[in-house]
């Protein structure tokens, strides 16, 4: 069993889901509530989430297939604030903070999923 709460990218991710929630998400049209909002609500919080099962299983190789979940779900933040961002829902500069973080998150689960399969 893993403490997730001493993981830098747990933190770095449950970091990054507040910022969407606080700053991205309010600025979105209610017209998206049921779309784009929801879409990116779910998959923002599912990169802690993952990272969270993961470290409940007993195995690095069932904990490296959460964290490549957790990785799917930081893809999938990624191109919906892009394309919030390229139909005029966000300003540049806020989707240039989230997309800074975001990559940062992904080379993170990269690494540690390498690590965790590369180790014997």
């Amino acid at each position: 069993m893993r403490d997730y709460k001493k993981l830098e990218v747990w933190k770095r991710a449950h970091l990054l889901t507040k910022q969407i929630y606080q700053t991205v998400l309010p600025l979105m049209p209610t017209e998206e509530r049921f779309a784009l909002t929801s879409q990116l609500r779910r998959s923002a919080y599912s990169i802690p989430l993952n990272i969270v099962e993961g470290c409940g299983k007993n195995t690095n190789k069932d904990f490296a297939h959460y964290l490549d979940n957790a990785l799917g779900s930081a893809h999938e933040v990624e191109y919906t604030c892009y394309l919030i961002y390229d139909v005029g829902y966000i300003p540049e500069n806020q989707y240039d903070l989230v997309n800074i973080e975001i990559n940062e998150i992904k080379a993170m689960l990269i690494s540690f999923i390498k690590f965790l399969r590369d180790e014997k």
